[in-house]
């Protein structure tokens, strides 16, 4: 065994031309229509799920004074998360809806194309 000579291929290999493929290409594009769909909603619910709990710590008294003004201001910003929270999922669905339509033309080209090569 010529342990050279495979250490050579390996690495030529590294810096030979990359040649994608369709179902790569297919793969790409589907992730260019997801991803930022799920970013904005991880993120999203993320900020909101804050924003209830700093209001649910003005409602406890654990920040403010205690006051009644701060009572109806983590009142108020618990119920802005919720909302925001319940609406989530409806804004990621309309979204991915949105840019499925966008690249649906591109993707099922795609997927017409290696398809056909299989047969």
């Amino acid at each position: 065994m010529n342990t050279d000579k495979t250490i050579a291929e390996s690495i030529a290999s590294e810096y030979a031309p990359k040649t994608t493929s369709k179902v790569t290409a297919l793969k790409k594009l589907d992730k260019r229509v997801k991803l930022p769909v799920n970013v904005f909603s991880y993120s999203f619910g993320v900020v909101m799920t804050l924003l209830l709990g700093g209001g649910m710590c003005f409602v406890m008294n654990v920040i403010g004074d205690g006051s009644n003004s701060m009572m109806a201001l983590g009142s108020a910003m618990g119920a802005i998360g919720v909302l925001g929270m319940g609406l989530n999922y409806p804004l990621y669905s309309k979204i991915l809806n949105n840019r499925k339509k966008k690249y649906a033309s591109d993707i099922m080209r795609l997927a017409k194309e290696i398809t056909r090569s299989d047969k």
